[in-house]
This record gives structure tokens, sequence and C-alpha cells, in this order.
């Protein structure tokens, strides 16, 4: 069956793509492939205050302007020195970012972050990664996955590869930033690898391949 990837992030796409490219039956779809252009109404979707609610919210938006089901995510940084921000306005961060230009908007959001925890020292800069996934198929109650990835914010950002606050986001475990990783070693130990990974066996519990079309 045919199941419509609900992002417009290359990187993100790419990543889950990754994760699931051994679930047999499925055949992953973005909204360019489908000729879905981008809606500006696009950027009020996530405007709740979980990280499940704005993943459904998306889920049943691409759903319902495709058919097909649709698998989102919602995922963000929790800091715990800032009371658990940026949380689910981590896109949004900054208050100068664009939500329209992914570079400019990861840079703004990772210099509001290091303005923000100034001179805390590291042991003190705890994090974790938070990711929700979901599919919406609308005949079944949605499928959602967790998972969570714990690290700590360093002062200033490192290596070359990932998105978002990855260059900043330091994995005790490996001893290196979530954008020094490869793409396999972050989706074995990062947030959206866990819960896509779990998200993989929801699905292969009740996928009829040829379902959907």
């Amino acid at each position: 069956m045919k199941v419509l990837v609900a992002t417009r992030s290359a990187h993100k796409l790419r990543e889950i793509r990754g994760i699931l490219r051994g679930l047999a039956g499925v055949e992953l779809v973005s909204p360019e492939g489908l000729g879905l252009v981008y809606d500006p109404s696009e950027e009020g979707i996530e405007a709740f205050e979980t990280f499940e609610e704005n993943a459904l919210a998306k889920a049943h938006w691409f759903h319902e302007r495709s058919g097909l089901p649709a698998l989102a995510d919602d995922s963000g940084l929790e800091v715990d020195l800032l009371d658990g921000a940026p949380g689910v306005h981590s896109k949004r961060f900054a208050p100068q970012s664009d939500p329209t230009n992914a570079q400019d908007r990861d840079t703004l959001n990772n210099e509001h972050l290091l303005t923000l925890l100034g001179d805390a020292p590291l042991a003190e800069r705890t994090a974790r990664f938070v990711c929700v996934a979901v599919l919406v198929d609308g005949t079944r109650e949605p499928l959602v996955a967790r998972g969570e990835a714990p690290g700590l914010i360093l002062g200033r950002p490192r290596g070359r590869d990932g998105f978002g606050y990855d260059p900043l986001f330091f994995d005790p475990d490996s001893g290196r930033t979530f954008a020094e990783l490869s793409g396999e070693e972050k989706a074995a130990r990062g947030h959206r690898g866990k819960a896509f990974r779990e998200m993989s066996g929801l699905i292969r519990e009740f996928v009829v391949p040829g379902d959907h079309g």
C-alpha cells in the first residue's frame, strides 16, 4: 500500500525512508511525489501544546487531501534548564525565525538556544529529543509511537550533517553530536529512529499489502 509521509523536509523524508526501508508491502511517497503543492496554511497545522496532538493534526490534514494513509511526526528538543523549552515550538523558537527558510531558521534557532543557556556548565545542559509518530488512515484508530534520545547541549555547534539542533546536541554514548553521526548511527540512536521502529512494528500488525492501492 502507498503511505504518504506528511513532511516537506527532505532531510526528514530521507531519514524516515531509511528507517522504514525494510517494511514490506508499504510504498512511502512524498507530498511532492503526489503533486500536492505547498499550501501556506500548512504552517498553522501544528498549533497544539503536545507532540502527539501536532502529529495527529498533520496526519489528518494530509490524509484528507490525499486520500492515502498519512504518516506524520512531530518532534522537538526539550531542555531542562529551560523548563522543557523549546518543546513543540522547536521549529519556530527564535523570535525572528522564518519557517519557510530551513537553513536560516536552524541557524537562528541554534543561536537563540545558546543565548538563553548562556554560560551554564555542560553538566547542567541536559536535554532530550522527543519524537511522536502517528499513522492515520481514516478507517481505524490512529497508530501512535514515541521515541526519546537523551543528551547535552554544547556551547558551540559541531558536525556538518543532520539538521535543526543536531550540531548542538551531544550524545554521551557515542561522544559525538547528532550532526557528527552517520545516517545509520543517528537512526539507531535517535528519537526519530526509535519512534519509527516502534511504528514499523505497529504497521506490520495490520497492514495487508494491496490495501489502499
